[in-house]
């Protein structure tokens, strides 16, 4: 994400995102599954150890994959970005929840942003934290979903890449990794007069999870404007990052979800909560609280992809009625009908 890092415009206009704390089938040989222990679930976990040769990177993965699968639908694709500071082992409550009722979800690390910024002296983190930030790490994470995506549909993961519905591959992602997802759905800016353009036109939709604006550019539209796929937005009121020079309030999220081009928007609030409510840490947010998000976050993202691939309203209708208590501001009941905007579409659910 991009910061306001209380440097002059030109500084700032050269990061993309804001800092944020956050994080059956035969197996190819490439792949190893985690061992699942003496009662099987409902997915298998794999890990990856993919490297872009052409970057000299690595880019690591963990695949969540369903264990009983339609050969006939195929299987939808989520694609997720971490947080600065996270890791492909984060964010397993949406890659469990997900797998387990029948969407992969591809949890790809960076490591330029990764959980290696928390590590070596302490003294050193605020710049390990702003070389993260970099618009340079920015176009790198975006480069990174597209190899992961590239890999995981290519011969080399087997009977798992030919199983994949190529109509349903979703981008998804929390903080920075929201950013990136972004980028990867459509998200630019001009450089030097140039177009920066990560999308990568294989994701038909994105679940959008706690996005910071993109500091530097006056106008949220014109970066946010081109992205013309389905995106539900995800937050909370009290979903502030705060440290040491940098800031992004609750009302950035807003400000993105409004931004969004395509009228195809759904936005949920959670009331209360924090920033690091939709990571794998159990009790920010509050002890109570936390669990019920979690639970809530995973089940909308399944409920919008209905709603995106199939045209389906049955589960966003539920999830209105189960987690409304919840909610500062409930999500629409549905896209909204030509010509009408988001904002009227969703005063009027």
């Amino acid at each position: 994400m991009s910061a306001d890092v209380r440097e002059p415009a030109s500084g700032r206009r050269r990061q993309l995102n804001a800092l944020l704390l956050a994080s059956a089938l035969p197996m190819p040989s490439l792949l190893r599954a985690e061992d699942a222990g003496p009662a099987s679930p409902p997915f298998r976990v794999i890990d990856i150890d993919w490297f872009d040769a052409a970057r000299s990177r690595a880019v690591p993965a963990r695949l969540y994959w369903p264990s009983r699968t339609s050969s006939a639908e195929g299987v939808p694709l989520v694609v997720f970005s971490h947080g600065i500071g996270g890791s492909r082992q984060g964010y397993s409550y949406l890659g469990r929840h997900w797998s387990s009722r029948g969407v992969a979800s591809l949890h790809v690390q960076h490591a330029g942003s990764d959980v290696a910024v928390w590590r070596g002296n302490p003294f050193g983190i605020v710049g390990r934290l702003r070389a993260a930030a970099q618009e340079s790490e920015a176009i790198a994470r975006a480069a990174d979903v597209r190899f992961a995506l590239d890999r995981m549909l290519s011969d080399e993961t087997g009977p798992l890449g030919q199983a994949v519905d190529r109509r349903r591959l979703v981008a998804a992602g929390h903080s920075y990794g929201a950013n990136t997802t972004l980028l990867s759905i459509g998200a630019q800016v001009v450089r030097e007069g140039r177009v920066v353009n990560c999308q990568d036109d294989r994701f038909s939709a994105g679940i959008v999870i706690s996005a910071p604006p993109f500091y530097g550019e006056s106008d949220l539209a014109a970066v946010l404007g081109h992205v013309a796929v389905p995106t539900v937005h995800i937050t909370a009121t009290e979903d502030v990052i705060e440290i040491p020079g940098y800031r992004s309030g609750a009302a950035d999220r807003l400000q993105v979800f409004d931004a969004i081009g395509d009228p195809r928007k759904l936005l949920a609030v959670f009331q209360a909560g924090s920033h690091s409510i939709f990571t794998d840490r159990s009790l920010t947010g509050g002890a109570a609280l936390n669990p019920k998000v979690k639970l809530a976050t995973a089940e909308l993202g399944l409920a919008f992809l209905d709603l995106a691939f199939k045209d389906d309203g049955a589960a966003l209708a539920q999830w209105r009625s189960a987690w409304s208590p919840l909610l500062a501001r409930t999500p629409a009941a549905g896209f909204p009908a030509r010509g009408i905007t988001p904002h009227l579409a969703m005063d009027a659910a």
